[in-house]
């Protein structure tokens, strides 16, 4: 059995929310076939405060969310798109939290969202607005996600904002006396470099669970201390692929 799940950046409410992958994987966790300690939703489950842009079939997955609360303990980190704490409680009934330690093994696991290490937030939102609808608009024209995986990946911008997330979460982690981060925020999956995760360095080492908004979909999971990055692709749509 895995210790937790870790997921981040489900952005309900969007219209690139990748709802039938979410429910499929949520599913298989509620029914054994994942099973796992505990549940980590790491930020921006909604992707507004304006919930009147949830679909129905965006409320099933809240609704899912509170079934597996009476078996799968849930966590939920909040993200800068996430409402406030109250609300969110009582829509799921779950735990609701800033950042939250997780032990696992011998080790201590810090995981928060990440949004707090992102200065560029605040400092340029019209531009963060526009490149935000530029994402999207791209993931319309390719529902193969490409080239909308190749834009982030091309951008100077973006990669230097991941890249100080990444440092800003590591010293903060250090400075607890962490032995591992794990964030959302930026959609970019993350894990060390093999041969650093071998090695006696004592360096925090940083994770990154990617988002649902685009295929295939992130997550971390964390047993023994140890921590994976996979994707999720299901059944239906790994045939409908061969």
């Amino acid at each position: 059995m895995l210790d937790a799940i870790v997921v981040s950046d489900l952005h309900l409410g969007g219209d690139n929310a990748q709802v039938f992958a979410l429910r499929a994987f949520l599913e298989s966790i509620h029914h054994g076939e994942m099973p796992t300690r505990q549940l980590i939703l790491n930020g921006d489950v909604f992707d507004s405060h304006d919930f009147r842009r949830l679909k129905k079939h965006h409320w099933k997955i809240l609704s899912l969310l509170r079934r597996m609360s009476d078996d799968v303990p849930i966590v939920w980190i909040s993200g800068n798109h996430d409402g406030p704490a109250e609300l969110i409680s009582s829509l799921i009934g779950v735990q609701f939290a800033e950042e939250y330690e997780l032990l696992s093994g011998d080790r201590r696991i810090l995981v928060l969202h990440g949004h707090q290490f992102d200065s560029f937030l605040d400092d340029h939102p019209l531009l963060t607005r526009a490149a935000e609808m530029a994402y999207r608009i791209l993931q319309r024209v390719d529902p193969s996600f490409q080239m909308a995986r190749r834009a982030k990946r091309a951008s100077k911008t973006f990669l230097r904002c991941a890249e100080l997330v990444r440092e800003r979460a590591i010293a903060y982690a250090a400075r607890r006396g962490f032995d591992a981060v794990c964030c959302g925020h930026t959609h970019l999956e993350a894990e060390p470099p093999k041969h650093l995760e071998a090695s006696t360095n004592r360096r925090v080492e940083y994770f990154n669970s990617g988002c649902w908004t685009e295929s295939p979909c992130g997550y971390l999971s964390v047993r023994d201390g140890c921590i994976s990055l996979h994707h999720y692709v299901p059944e239906a749509m790994a045939v409908a692929a061969l």
